[in-house]
C-alpha cells in the first residue's frame, strides 16, 4: 500500500510528539525526582507509597511522643531522687534528735533545718513537666498537687488517682506521670497500739514498742479490719503471779504465759508491757487502725512535736520513732516510684529503637518505589533526547522530499 506525502507526514509528526512527551516524562521524573508521576504509572506501587507514607506519619507521630514522654519521665526521675535525697536528710536529723547531749537549743536548730527540707519537699512535690502541667496532680494537671491548710495545719492533696499516657506504638502505650495519691499519700504510718489501762491489782501501766520490724510483721498479720474486737489483747495476771496474753477474750495459738514480776516488762510481739501491781488483775491494749500520712505532714508534726517539748522522752519520743517509720516508708514508696520510671524507661528506649529500625525499612521501601534513581533517570533522558532528535531528522527528510528528489 502507497503512503501520500500527507499521510507520511502525519506518521513522523505523530513520532515528533510521542518522542516529545517522553523526553518530558522522563525529564519531569528528573526534576520531581520521582519514578511516578501519576497513579496511572503504577497503579500498585502508589497504592504501596500511600500505605508507607501513611505508616511513616504514624510511626513519626509515636516517635514524637516518645520524645515528650522522655522528659517527662526524666523530670519525674529527677525529681523523685531529689526527694530521696531530702529524705535521707531528715532522716539523719531525726536519728540525731536521740542524742541526750543535745540541748533545746541544738533541738531547735534541727528543727528548722527539718521545717527547711520539708519546705524542698514540698516544692519537689508540685513540680511542673516540661509542658508546664503538674507532675503529681494525676488527671488534674492544671491543679497544684499539694497546698497548705492554714485551719487544719496539714499538707493536703489536690489531685487525683489518674495516670496519663502516651501511645509509642500500635501496642504499647505507657504512662507519662505518677500520682501524688500514690507516691506520697499512700505511705503507712507507723503501726501502733492504744495506751494501756490497767484493773483489778495493777496499778499502773505502760505499753512501747521495742522492735518496731518485729511488730510491724505481726501487726501485719492480726490486725483485724472485719472484726474489730479480734485486735483487743489483755495480760491478764492471776492471783499466783502467772501471766498470760488474750486476744478478744481467748488464748492464743500457742498460749503465751509466763511468770509475773511486778515492774518488769513482758516481751510480746516487739512490744514491752510494763505494769505494777499483783494480781489478780489485768492490761488491756488495742491494735490502733492503719493510718496514711504523707512525708510533709510528718516531718510538720515532728517540729512541732520539739518546739513544744523540753525533754528527749515521753510525747517527743514517741513522735521521734513516728518520723522514722514514716519517713522510712516515705523513702520506700519514692524508691518503688524511681524503680517504677526507670523501667518505663527502658521499655521506651527499646520500643523506640525498635520503631527508627520501622522507619529507616519504611522509608527505603518507599524509596525503591517513588523516588527516581539518578543514573537510571539520566540514562533515559538522554535516550529520549536521541530518539527525538532521531524522529526529528527523519521528519525533516520527509518534509524536504519533492517530486524532482525521485527524478534524479
Amino acid at each position: 500500500m502507497r503512503l501520500s506525502f500527507n499521510q507520511k507526514y502525519q506518521i513522523n509528526l505523530n513520532a515528533i510528539l510521542n518522542a516529545q512527551e517522553k523526553l518530558q516524562t522522563a525529564s519531569a521524573k528528573l526534576e520531581k525526582q520521582t519514578k511516578i508521576l501519576s497513579p496511572s504509572d503504577d497503579p500498585a506501587g502508589s497504592a504501596r507509597v500511600v500505605a508507607l507514607d501513611q505508616q511513616i506519619s504514624q510511626v513519626g507521630q509515636y516517635q514524637n511522643n516518645s520524645v515528650l514522654l522522655k522528659n517527662s519521665l526524666g523530670i519525674e526521675e529527677t525529681v523523685l531522687s531529689s526527694l530521696r535525697t531530702s529524705s535521707d536528710q531528715a532522716r539523719s536529723l531525726v536519728v540525731s534528735l536521740g542524742n541526750g547531749t543535745y540541748s533545746q537549743q541544738d533541738r531547735s536548730a534541727i528543727a528548722k533545718q527539718l521545717d527547711n527540707i520539708k519546705t524542698q519537699m514540698y516544692d519537689l512535690m508540685n513540680q511542673k513537666d516540661a509542658a508546664g502541667g503538674y507532675l503529681f496532680s494525676g488527671f488534674q494537671q492544671e491543679t497544684q498537687p499539694y497546698s497548705f491548710n492554714q485551719s487544719t495545719g496539714l499538707y493536703e492533696f489536690n489531685g487525683d488517682e489518674g495516670q496519663k499516657s502516651l501511645q509509642v506504638s500500635p501496642t504499647v502505650t505507657i504512662p507519662s506521670n505518677d500520682s501524688g495519691k500514690e507516691l506520697f499519700e499512700d505511705v503507712n504510718a507507723r503501726f501502733k497500739t492504744t495506751a494501756a489501762t490497767v484493773g483489778g491489782g495493777l496499778t499502773t501501766g505502760s505499753i512501747n514498742v521495742q522492735n518496731q520490724s518485729v511488730f510491724d510483721d505481726f501487726y501485719r498479720q492480726n490486725y483485724d479490719g472485719q472484726t474489730p474486737a479480734n485486735n483487743n489483747y489483755r495480760l491478764v495476771v492471776d492471783a499466783a503471779n502467772n501471766y498470760e496474753i488474750r486476744r478478744n477474750g481467748a488464748s492464743l495459738s500457742p498460749p503465751v504465759t509466763g511468770s509475773y514480776t511486778s515492774g518488769q516488762a513482758v516481751s510480746f510481739q516487739g512490744l514491752s508491757l510494763q505494769t505494777q501491781g499483783a494480781g489478780p488483775g489485768q492490761l488491756d491494749f488495742t491494735l490502733q487502725a492503719p493510718e496514711k500520712k504523707n512525708v510533709l505532714n510528718t516531718l510538720q508534726e515532728l517540729v512541732n512535736a520539739i518546739e513544744k517539748d523540753q525533754v528527749i522522752g515521753g510525747p517527743l519520743a514517741e513522735s521521734i520513732a513516728d518520723a522514722l517509720v514514716q519517713i522510712d516508708n516515705a523513702a520506700l514508696k519514692i524508691d518503688a516510684g524511681v524503680s517504677g520510671v526507670g523501667g518505663r524507661q527502658n521499655v521506651l528506649d527499646s520500643v523506640f529503637e525498635g520503631n527508627e529500625d520501622l522507619q529507616i525499612t519504611n522509608k527505603a521501601f518507599r524509596a525503591q518505589i517513588y523516588e527516581v534513581d539518578y543514573a537510571e533517570a539520566l540514562t533515559e533522558l538522554t535516550k529520549q533526547e536521541t530518539a527525538l532528535q532521531a524522529v526529528q531528522n527523519t521528519f525533516q527528510r520527509v518534509t524536504n522530499t519533492s517530486l524532482f528528489d525521485y527524478i534524479r
